[in-house]
């Protein structure tokens, strides 16, 4: 497969943490809506992510499910 084709995939499916809806979080890995809503709480709380390791602020992610994650995020 073309290398870049596979990115461009990978980016598709990619979901701005700065703008998801809770429902949108929750089909992220390792994600149910109890983490969802603390994820939504937290952006409104201190504003936009500024980087995807902004979500280990989060309670209940911690570096082995930022791991499954950091593939599926993005910060816009």
């Amino acid at each position: 497969a073309d290398a870049s084709w596979d990115e461009a995939l990978r980016h598709a499916r990619r979901v701005d943490v700065n703008t998801a809806t809770a429902a949108e979080l929750e089909r992220l890995p390792e994600v149910g809506p109890g983490l969802a809503g603390r994820i939504a709480a937290y952006r409104a709380a201190h504003g936009r992510f500024r980087t995807a390791e902004e979500l280990t602020r989060v309670k209940g992610i911690g570096p082995k499910t930022y791991e499954a994650l950091r593939d599926y995020v993005t910060v816009e």
